[in-house]
């Protein structure tokens, strides 16, 4: 079956509305923020197991101290659950949505984290140097952008040689109530135009990144890949 073409919205744009994000910023970062809440509407909506998404946050517990980490889109802050208070790591949170960026930062000083940078930007045109992190956690966010490939090319740009880009994103084709949920968030402008798991590697690779592993839970795509030294 044909799937419906989605009408050119551009998410980033939306992202960036106030207003915008007061309704699906918040029903988003209530979901992904209470786990008991998550497990059922990830199943629902795109037959994934959301626990995966915590586990895979133990990724930021055992990082040697001066490590350099850019968590984005940080959303309001998932990542920081994961954080231990004296985390002596070199962090910065970005986001090209000020709300979302400014539930981060109320996050932050709930949990008493501190040495944690938190900074607007485009995923897409981030200013930061080439080759500048060891790891960049990219959670949630590729399905929402309207050039994911641009984005993990960018992704990979700023990861030092050896540095590792870690998350996860919603693709198409590998879960059918995925595909209808993802299909209807592209058509509200929630969602840009995603890919399947194939379309992902071989952004990874056209990104230059290597050592890809993806696990498909339902239509979430689990992965890990390595910037070559």
């Amino acid at each position: 079956m044909k799937m419906l073409e989605l009408p050119r919205i551009n998410p980033s744009t939306l992202w960036r509305n106030r207003a915008f994000e007061a309704v699906w910023g918040s029903l988003y970062n209530a979901g992904i923020e209470h786990r008991t809440l998550a497990r059922p509407v990830g199943w629902a909506l795109f037959g994934t197991d959301a626990r995966l998404v915590y586990r895979n946050l133990e990724v930021l517990q055992d990082l040697p101290p001066g490590t350099a980490v850019l968590d984005v889109p940080c959303g309001g802050g998932i990542a920081l659950d994961a954080l231990p208070h004296d985390h002596r790591l070199r962090y910065i949170a970005a986001d090209i949505s000020p709300s979302m960026l400014e539930r981060a930062e109320e996050k932050a000083d709930r949990l008493g984290l501190t040495d944690i940078d938190f900074v607007e930007a485009d995923i897409h045109r981030m200013p930061f140097s080439d080759g500048h992190f060891d790891l960049v956690l990219t959670l949630n966010g590729l399905h929402c952008l309207p050039d994911p490939a641009a984005a993990v090319r960018e992704l990979a740009r700023v990861l030092k040689p050896g540095g590792r880009l870690f998350g996860d994103c919603i693709v198409r084709g590998a879960h059918p109530r995925g595909t209808v949920a993802a299909t209807a968030m592209g058509l509200a402008g929630v969602f840009g135009p995603g890919g399947t798991a194939t379309d992902l590697a071989q952004w990874f690779a056209d990104a230059g990144l290597d050592q890809v592993h993806l696990e498909l839970s339902g239509a979430v795509a689990h992965f890990d890949a390595r910037r070559p030294l």
